[in-house]
């Protein structure tokens, strides 16, 4: 049975999952100082490209990109142990 029938929607304010998302994307292309580096005009995108993500484009505000840097700079740093 595939895993992916059973993954909830994810919308702006599910920092971990879109940072889990973004890890899984680009893995260790990014490093920590370069995560908070990302324009927010490419992060925005690339969120709204993960699968199952149902958040619409003008929800998003500077306060959600922000917690989704932290949250993946968070997220990289536990997988690089």
């Amino acid at each position: 049975m595939n895993s992916d029938t059973f993954t909830l929607p994810i919308t702006w304010s599910d920092y971990e999952d879109i940072a889990m998302a973004l890890y899984e994307r680009f893995g260790d292309e990014f490093g920590e100082s370069q995560i908070y580096r990302i324009r927010f005009t490419d992060l925005h995108r690339w969120v709204l490209e993960i699968p199952n993500f149902v958040g619409k484009p003008d929800e998003s505000n500077e306060g959600h990109l922000e917690q989704i840097q932290s949250t993946w700079v968070y997220e990289w740093r536990s997988n690089q142990k």
